[in-house]
């Protein structure tokens, strides 16, 4: 049974309609650059009694943020477990909460540089990627500290800053690094000083890391955006991994088995991008990046 179509509008009525449309749209537009330039907070925005303001949805909110962006502003909604296409006036309690959490903890400069992390399985691309940008002026590839002896023509500062087994240890206790493990009997990490600075400078810092470093980054920078770089397939990756030539029968074996471990972690990570030709996997960073 058909339902009966709603009475037509009077001209006055679609005028009213289309005046309160207007007045609407006035309103957002406002609220958004009081929003972009400062002067009030996200939350203002959601407590606005407002039906405008209330029919806004929260990713319009967030995006409009100094420093947040639409692509930063979608991930905060992932975090805080929104979805997309929620609107202010369809946020719970816990929502709210949730989402004050994690912005109390992404303090966002529009000055200051992004740090982004790159990881992924053994084989995937990572070091070819983060060579290419090293010749980027908008990155700063960050250099790792470690305990071992630096190998021939190696130099401090430019290819490792090599610490002492005490020098390190030292750091460790004072929480200098943002990660840092040990393999092979040494010990490698990330010295928190100089990404903080050539942050500060408004360089993009790109640490290039193990899963588990990653890991470690996300809970002493909760802003850090972290980017997991996958093999086009399976069956790509064991390619590659084969036609290093390099390892043993065996050598070969772990290093598969670990992959599968590494691949696993993906859903932890922000980002996921396939790394089928580096040219497109830079071109999706540098958008990421400037955001």
């Amino acid at each position: 049974m058909s339902s009966n179509p709603p009475p037509p509008l009077s001209q006055n009525e679609r005028l009213e309609a289309l005046n309160l449309a207007k007045v609407s749209r006035k309103e957002r537009s406002a609220m958004k650059a009081t929003i972009s330039r400062g002067e009030v907070s996200i939350f203002d925005a959601i407590n606005d009694p407002r039906n405008s303001i209330r029919r806004m949805k929260v990713l319009e909110l967030l995006a409009a943020v100094p420093g947040i962006g639409s692509t930063r502003a979608a991930l905060i909604m992932e975090r805080a477990k929104i979805s997309p296409t929620r609107r202010i006036g369809g946020l719970g309690h816990l929502q709210v909460k949730s989402l004050g959490s994690i912005m109390a903890v992404t303090k966002i400069d529009p000055s200051r540089g992004k740090l982004m992390v790159i990881s992924g399985p053994g084989g995937v691309g990572k070091s070819t990627i983060a060579t290419a940008l090293k010749s980027d002026p908008r990155f700063w590839v960050s250099i790792s500290a470690t305990t071992r002896e630096p190998r021939v023509n190696e130099k401090h500062g430019v290819d490792y800053y090599f610490y002492s087994s005490d020098e390190f240890s030292l750091m460790v206790e004072n929480d200098e690094f943002l990660e840092w493990a040990e393999f092979a009997g040494n010990r490698y990490g990330t010295p928190r000083s100089p990404v903080e600075e050539w942050r500060r400078l408004g360089k993009n810092v790109i640490l290039e890391i193990e899963i588990e470093g990653a890991r470690q980054v996300r809970t002493h920078e909760s802003s850090a955006l972290l980017i997991f770089i996958a093999p086009p397939s399976w069956e790509e990756l064991v390619k590659r991994l084969t036609e290093r030539g390099t390892d043993s029968p065996a050598r070969r074996e772990a290093r598969l088995a670990l992959a599968k471990e590494e691949m696993a972690a993906a859903s932890e990570f922000d980002i996921t991008i396939v790394n089928d030709e580096v040219n497109k996997v830079l071109e999706k960073l540098v958008t990421l990046a400037t955001v």
